[in-house]
């Protein structure tokens, strides 16, 4: 009995669809496409028919190139290697105009995205002046010294964000910019802001853009609580076995340091999955799912649970932590932690992967 992921491939493509509802979109494959695994992702993605992708690692971009010549690569972080960028025709992020400045020479032929600082402060261009000053500079340059100026793109910081205004604010900010450097009469091939919240939030791309930069929501999470469940599926399942069932009598304690008193006689099922496998201590203060039904957790240890279960539960019941009917997302909305963490915790090397095709 060993404790596994299980990913339905077919479900998973099917969710693609119904997502994407036929949308241009860009899907976001960072951190091993969010740990699901950047190969098994982005040839999912392919055959549910998208074609554009950004991850931040020039590493995972060059996999993303190796599996197919027929992509757009898109990398949201800035990279010093442009022979690498060429080689394998990947286009970056533009992180700021000293940046440009810095590298202009080496810059010639590469393809870029200017990116728009907005509310987030993580990186970009500070506003629409510093866009047309580095657009100028570079149109004043020979042609075969010009970078590629292929995009414009930001990221909204607060999307999820309800009970204040500044989504509000970054979204208006970002229109200005954007309306500004358009009537300066520049183009651009990609034009891309909404994250997975912003996307659902707008119902739809907003307009002028030519893509949505979707990541969560087509991992099968909902990017905030009041959307409905049918929104996206949860294709991926993370199990784990009951070991035995101890008898623990009132007043007995479980685990190190005494991590569970019995307030009465219970039943405790030993199971084969812990924080080593990466379960989050804050997962562990809610329930896991046996035989349909939810039961609390009581104890994490490395390399085990502890669930306080009744009579119904056996030795070898499946024990989940994670499906469609007990989500990521359920989880994010109790404060466990963001989706993204919660699947990006998850141990590839000590559960069992396994692809259901």
């Amino acid at each position: 009995m060993v404790a596994s992921i299980t990913i339905d491939e077919r479900k998973f493509i099917q969710n693609v669809h119904h997502v994407v509802k036929d949308q241009p979109v860009m899907a976001v494959v960072k951190n091993d496409a969010y740990h699901f695994g950047l190969e098994f992702a982005v040839t999912s993605f392919i055959e549910a028919g998208i074609t554009t992708f950004a991850t931040t690692s020039l590493q995972e971009a060059i996999r993303i190139r190796q599996l197919s010549d027929a992509v757009y690569i898109f990398l949201m972080n800035a990279s010093v290697h442009f022979d690498l960028l060429k080689q394998y025709d990947i286009a970056m992020t533009m992180p700021s105009l000293s940046f440009y400045n810095e590298y202009k020479t080496q810059l010639a032929g590469i393809k870029v995205h200017l990116e728009y600082e907005n509310l987030l402060h993580r990186s970009g261009l500070k506003d629409q002046t510093e866009m047309e000053v580095l657009l100028k500079s570079n149109d004043e340059q020979p042609s075969e010294q010009q970078l590629i100026v292929d995009g414009i793109w930001t990221h909204f910081g607060y999307a999820d964000e309800f009970d204040v205004e500044e989504y509000q604010i970054e979204r208006n900010d970002w229109l200005t910019c954007l309306e500004y450097v358009l009537n300066l009469g520049y183009q651009f091939n990609y034009i891309h802001a909404q994250n997975s919240a912003s996307y659902v939030r707008e119902d739809g791309m907003l307009n002028q853009h030519t893509h949505a930069r979707l990541g969560i929501i087509l991992y099968g999470s909902r990017p905030y609580s009041t959307l409905p469940t049918t929104i996206t599926e949860q294709n991926f399942t993370v199990s784990a076995n009951v070991i035995q069932v101890r008898d623990i009598k009132q007043g007995e304690t479980c685990g190190y340091s005494f991590q569970f008193t019995a307030d009465k006689d219970c039943l405790i099922a030993v199971v084969d999955i812990g924080y080593g496998d990466g379960i989050l201590k804050t997962r562990a203060k809610h329930d896991a799912l046996i035989n349909g039904k939810r039961y609390p957790i009581r104890g994490l240890m490395m390399s085990h649970m502890f669930v306080e279960v009744d009579t119904t539960v056996k030795s070898g019941d499946t024990v989940t932590l994670y499906s469609n009917n007990i989500r990521i997302d359920e989880y994010t909305f109790k404060g466990v932690g963001a989706n993204s963490e919660q699947i990006s915790a998850l141990n590839h090397h000590s559960l069992i992967k396994e692809i259901i095709t």
